[in-house]
């Protein structure tokens, strides 16, 4: 396009940088999306991070509150950039009770319009350009993005198994791989700023044992490096003893928040990421959040958040629902139990076609691994089956291209964003495709 040139350099950078290998799939075929009636023929975007299987709980909610309730004079007006006062302590309160079981001090919460923006205020604040913060892969993609738009910081892949069978169990990430990260960032003529840990991890569904995250964070500390760990899927674990799955945990493990060890610790150097996207499956509603016992952190958010803030009406509606413990006991339960009967079904299918996948402990995800349909190990015949699948089925899945892992044919399936019998359908459609090929 000629008018590029129009542009600064920021951005012909923007202009010329993808976010996503795979958006413009998506986008393609959610103008096409599958209907049992309306349209059978149509497409399954399986890519996308979204939960559908609970949101009518909390529509009814929403549409209920909204009759019953008056709006209070506060939200038309400014407030906090940290996030009005009620709705981090409302956050506060929900947060202690169901993520981190201990105390919250809403004056260590910051709230901004998505977990992007709370990742991308972190990395500015935190880092400087060109310093380096370090992710065990397999990763989310678009972490690349996040803390590197704006922050200039840039993204370190932690390479800590090939197999993903080295990781049935849990995440690997070990002391000795940090030390040799770390070596080979100072020998590159650069900082090694922020550690980032996902758990449960997305894409592999993997949980971090608490006392391995207290090893990582005497670490981090020791070494005057930050470890942020993202807890964006806390609440959206699985029934692992589920008679179908269970044989596939050689341990039972219950989620710990690392908000535990940031209490414990109090140090300037731990962070904890959460968004209510995923949880609640409301990723359209933008709410992120920043928990940090770094005072001087939260007093530069507080200076900086402005173009970042959360609709006071959506704070509101929100804190409404929130602050009703019991619903949100109930619509917690309720969703575990819709996410693993999905998870259950995906697997069966999966199982069935003899494609092995990383045992999720929680997250949206299955992490598979297709190698064995690829004509090459190389990028390109990945994105050629990728590709093939999606046009011949209309089954779109998360390529592994971006995750940063060091095997090609992994993929990541989004299981919650179709009900059980559209799933059928897709794996249906899948399993046919996989069979030929076979």
């Amino acid at each position: 396009m000629k008018n590029i040139k129009t542009l600064s350099k920021r951005g012909q950078t923007a202009f010329n940088t993808q976010l996503r290998v795979d958006f413009d799939l998506f986008f393609e075929a959610s103008e096409d999306m599958y209907h049992p009636t309306d349209n059978p023929n149509g497409k399954f975007p399986l890519n996308t991070a979204e939960n559908k299987q609970s949101w009518h709980l909390l529509k009814e909610k929403m549409e209920l509150l909204s009759l019953e309730k008056s709006i209070p004079d506060w939200v038309p007006n400014y407030t906090s950039c940290l996030g009005h006062e009620s709705f981090r302590l409302t956050m506060a309160n929900f947060l202690a009770r169901f993520l981190t079981k201990g105390p919250i001090n809403p004056d260590n919460l910051a709230v901004s319009v998505g977990a992007s923006a709370v990742i991308e205020m972190t990395a500015w604040l935190l880092g400087d350009s060109g310093d380096v913060a370090v992710f065990p892969t397999p990763s989310y993609p678009v972490y690349k993005q996040d803390i590197g738009n704006k922050a200039g910081m840039e993204r370190y892949n932690l390479i800590t198994h090939h197999e993903i069978s080295e990781i049935a169990e849990k995440p690997i990430l070990k002391i000795k791989q940090l030390k040799k990260a770390k070596k080979d960032i100072v020998s590159q003529g650069k900082t090694f700023k922020v550690l980032v840990l996902t758990t449960p991890d997305n894409p592999t569904g993997g949980m971090y044992p608490i006392k391995r995250l207290e090893k990582m964070a005497n670490w981090c500390i020791k070494n005057k490096i930050h470890l942020i760990v993202n807890e964006i899927y806390a609440l959206s674990l699985l029934n692992t003893k589920h008679p179908a799955i269970k044989k596939d945990y050689k341990k039972q493990r219950e989620f710990i928040s690392f908000g535990q060890i940031m209490e414990a610790k109090q140090s300037p150097y731990l962070h904890l990421w959460y968004a209510l996207s995923k949880d609640l499956g409301i990723s359209g509603f933008r709410v992120g959040i920043l928990y940090s016992l770094n005072d001087a952190l939260i007093k530069a958010y507080d200076n900086l958040n402005v173009s970042h803030l959360v609709s006071n009406h959506t704070q509101w509606l929100l804190s409404e629902i929130m602050a009703d413990h019991d619903f949100m006991e109930t619509y917690i339960s309720y969703n575990q139990k819709a996410l693993t009967d999905a998870y259950v079904f995906m697997i069966e299918k999966l199982r069935a076609l003899d494609i092995p996948y990383v045992p999720s402990r929680g997250s949206l995800f299955i992490w598979i691994d297709c190698a064995k349909f690829l004509k090459k190990p190389t990028q390109k015949a990945e994105t050629k089956f990728w590709e093939d699948l999606y046009n011949k089925t209309g089954v779109l899945l998360t390529p592994g291209e971006g995750f940063g892992h060091s095997k090609r044919g992994l993929f990541r399936i989004v299981y919650p964003c179709f009900n059980i019998a559209d799933l059928g359908v897709a794996m249906e459609r899948f399993g046919k495709y996989i069979r030929g090929l076979k």
